[in-house]
């Protein structure tokens, strides 16, 4: 209110001016940024003191008050992805377009998903499309549905269940949006004056739950590199750590982009799910049940057996293996991997979703060893059944070299996500949480140094 006062206190001609100063600074550094403007200064308007109508140049210069440049990636780029691009249109033969999915570290260590696009030929040479340095803030779609029956139930996993929770419900829609929710909650605190504190917390967080599980919308018209997954609900307030991108194929043939992530609200890590079918729409929701804790869980690319299947590292030292009827329901995990070779002494853990094979399921990990050293290993799971382990490397696949030792962590090579490319493994990996880079090796060679 003291800074729209300030402005709202300025003559027009030096409103003018000072507009005209912004513009001039910072207009070729971002697209849309009068809309931008516009869009800051639509969201503090309630707190105007005057009702009367606002000059253009006026309004434009409040929402440039409300605003502030930040660099995504000034920190570091690193923790890749990488899946085919659902449009291959145009592509030589023995030539495939990708996405690569980036965890970008910027002001404050706070972490978002950035994205580059980029194609592999038929001799596995890797092109990188430039980005093109702008970044198009992604819309929170307001209108998002809920589904009543599964929000009540990812509650009842949470241990949120009182007569709060039941009186709300009773008057939810069988499908409500956050608006939806927000108003009866607070029609019920009214109404049951009494408890008010009592009920509170769990008000708290019932809506807590329902701003975790939300919609963005990126314009269709921008470049892969401007979209960008930001920080949003509660629990991401410290950033969105290390998606782990997955092309997903149900048995009608039907295709989806599923992705697992940590947010971290700076005390508390959260493992998240995301699904989108364009990379323009995402979907983001909790993942829930007693198995959905630590970092690194990775979806498989296919049911088994008609079952969902995930690996997780749950007690931050193994790989386990999860089944599951439903995405969002874990309950159940069975041990798989345990640190076996003196590279992998401290824990192993996953490098991104499974690869299949006609051999059986490659799983790229991780292991640490000595001096908090991360090298990249590998381990062949059974097609029918991926508890059972039929290969694994006893050297790493993949190890930091003296260039690739220095930053922000060092000693550390780590991946959040390979593909196949024919016979060619292609695997976009970090360099010591600084920077990214790719290596490639024929899947041949490391199935042949498989050791039972």
């Amino acid at each position: 209110m003291k800074i729209i006062g300030r402005i709202m206190e300025l003559a027009d001609d030096d409103v003018e001016r000072l507009l005209e100063q912004v513009l001039r600074e910072f207009h070729g550094r971002h697209q849309r940024l009068l809309a931008f403007f516009r869009e800051r200064a639509a969201a503090v308007r309630h707190h105007l003191l005057t009702d009367r109508p606002l000059t253009e140049a006026r309004e434009l210069l409040i929402g440039s008050y409300f605003t502030q440049e930040y660099a995504l990636e000034s920190a570091a780029l690193f923790n890749p992805s990488i899946v085919w691009h659902p449009c291959q249109d145009d592509q030589p033969s023995g030539s495939r377009r990708f996405i690569l999915s980036l965890r970008a570290t910027g002001e404050g260590h706070v972490s978002s998903v950035g994205f580059r696009t980029g194609t592999i030929d038929s001799r596995g040479s890797i092109a990188l499309a430039p980005p093109t340095g702008f970044v198009t803030a992604p819309r929170v779609v307001a209108d998002a549905g809920y589904d009543k029956p599964l929000f009540l139930r990812k509650l009842a996993e949470l241990g949120i269940t009182d007569g709060f929770v039941t009186t709300v419900s009773e008057s939810l829609a069988e499908h409500f949006t956050i608006g939806d929710l927000e108003t009866v909650v607070s029609q019920t605190s009214r109404l049951h004056r009494a408890r008010r504190k009592e009920w509170e917390p769990v008000a708290n967080a019932i809506l807590a739950l329902a701003r975790a599980n939300y919609e963005i919308e990126c314009d269709a018209d921008s470049d892969i590199s401007e979209r960008v997954i930001f920080p949003y609900s509660p629990a991401e307030t410290n950033g969105i750590e290390d998606a782990r991108f997955v092309r997903f194929e149900e048995a009608d043939g039907g295709i989806h982009h599923y992705a697992t992530y940590t947010a971290f609200d700076g005390s508390v890590i959260l493992p998240q799910f995301l699904a989108t079918d364009d990379f323009v729409h995402f979907k983001i929701s909790t993942l829930n049940g007693p198995e959905i804790a630590n970092k690194g869980l990775a979806l498989f690319p296919r049911r088994i057996n008609g079952m969902y299947v995930m690996l997780g590292r749950q007690d931050g030292e193994n790989v386990y293996v999860m089944e599951s009827d439903m995405l969002h329901f874990w309950h159940a995990k069975r041990l798989v991997l345990r640190p076996t070779q003196p590279w992998e002494f401290v824990q192993v853990g996953n490098c991104g979703s499974p690869l299949e094979t006609p051999q059986g399921w490659l799983v790229l990990t991780h292991g640490v060893g000595p001096m908090r050293k991360y090298a990249i290993g590998a381990a062949l799971l059974d097609l029918d059944d991926p508890t059972r382990v039929i290969g694994r490397l006893r050297e790493p696949l993949l190890s930091p070299d003296e260039n690739e030792r220095a930053g922000y962590v060092p000693n550390v090579v780590y991946s959040c996500g390979a593909v196949l490319h024919d016979d060619l493994l292609v695997i976009p990996y970090s360099m010591s949480d600084f920077a990214t880079s790719f290596a490639t090796v024929p899947l041949a060679d490391v199935l042949a140094a498989m050791t039972a």
